[in-house]
């Protein structure tokens, strides 16, 4: 009986192909591929044994049944069981116990815990199977057996706990994608319901003046002929912020996001939490309309609070000008050497929700972190 090869010499070769796959990009393909290279590189090794034992099996011959048989490996992501009942044949017929411990490995990486638990018990009532009911399986049956079970058995246990800690790995990387997802979608639709109220705020401020106007002026021309187109106008205005309360609904008492009039105070919040700000801001950002004043408000706080997270007691610079057609909002703040010590909590959101506020309004939103510094450029057209 072949036994081969150690275990070290599976895991350098493991670790061979991981650096390959990361060569060629890291897909899922190319890991397959020199996968089922790297275990029949392994089995070659066995070729001279193989056709020396086996009289039916020449060389050519022996290397195309063990290249079949790597070539399973493929497709174990789909179907790992395939790879399983090829290396339990390998193990009847030619006495081969390199693929088995691949297959073992691919049923635990890709089918669970369950299913691997299964297939290792399985592989070693099948091998038992063989050494004590098959006449002649192998001719040295007590050296092999020893040979098996202290060597052979642990490996392949070791392959299906490797597979399975992988496939709960995967399972973890997969939720805490689906968590950061949602958490992305939520602060979006978080940031649309902001936008929404502030647009109900701000136009039905605007709807209501516009219908106390057309009242009083329908009072005042309530002897000319125009008194009847005021009366007309109040009514559409009325009935305009009627129809703007029923499709924006508000939810509980949250007040209207501030305006760049709101900016000031906002810096001395953040220079008394221990993150000083320097704030120019050009006169130009007073000419903005409300909503996008609001936006420009937005885009400050939340880089302002990401700024005490990870740079805190560092000076923020906020620049607020206006770039042709466009207002620029610039926010930079340096980062400091990382503390030994617990990482800020952050959900990863608040830039979606910058973008997504930003991009409603017509303007643009880019984040980058340069060696020393971390900056937010965000415009809005002027008018």
């Amino acid at each position: 009986m072949h036994v081969k090869p150690p275990a070290s010499a599976l895991h350098r070769a493991a670790a061979s192909c991981r650096r390959l796959a990361e060569g060629w990009g890291g897909s899922p393909r190319a890991l397959d591929v020199l996968t089922a290279l790297g275990c029949l590189g392994l089995m070659a090794l066995d070729l001279p044994g193989l056709a020396a034992a086996d009289n039916s099996l020449s060389g050519p011959l022996a290397a195309a049944v063990l290249a079949a048989g790597c070539a399973t490996l493929l497709v174990r992501r789909r179907m790992p069981w395939l790879s399983y009942v090829a290396a339990l044949l390998f193990i009847g017929w030619l006495h081969e116990l390199t693929l088995i411990q691949f297959a073992l490995y691919s049923v635990g990486r890709y089918r669970g815990r369950r299913a691997g638990i299964v297939a290792t018990v399985g592989f070693v009532g099948f091998a038992l199977v063989l050494f004590c009911g098959v006449p002649g399986w192998p001719e040295s049956r007590a050296e092999t057996l020893s040979g098996f079970l202290s060597l052979v058995v642990p490996i392949g246990v070791l392959a299906t706990a490797v597979g399975i800690a992988a496939y709960r790995h995967d399972l973890v990387g997969e939720l805490t994608a689906r968590r950061a997802e949602s958490a992305v979608l939520q602060a979006v639709q978080q940031e649309r319901t902001s936008v929404a109220r502030d647009v109900h705020d701000f136009v039905g401020r605007e709807l209501t003046l516009l219908t106390v106007r057309s009242e009083v002026l329908s009072v005042r021309a309530r002897t000319t002929s125009y008194a009847k187109d005021f009366e007309e106008l109040a009514d559409t205005a009325r009935r305009a912020h009627l129809v703007l309360n029923e499709i924006i609904v508000q939810r509980g008492e949250r007040t209207s996001t501030p305006g760049v009039d709101g900016l000031a105070a906002l810096a001395r919040q953040s220079g008394q939490a221990g993150s000083p700000v320097r704030l120019a801001m050009d006169a130009d950002a007073h000419a903005l309309s409300p909503l996008r004043q609001a936006a420009v408000y937005r885009v400050v706080q939340e880089c302002l609070t990401n700024a005490a997270k990870h740079a805190g007691g560092e000076t923020v610079d906020v620049t607020i000008a206006a770039d042709g057609p466009h207002l620029r909002i610039a926010v930079s703040n340096p980062l400091p050497a990382r503390v030994p010590g617990r990482a800020p909590v952050s959900a990863g959101s608040g830039t979606a929700s910058m973008s997504e506020r930003v991009r409603s309004l017509g303007g643009t939103l880019t984040a980058r972190r340069t060696q020393d510094a971390y900056e937010v450029v965000a415009t809005l057209p002027l008018r």
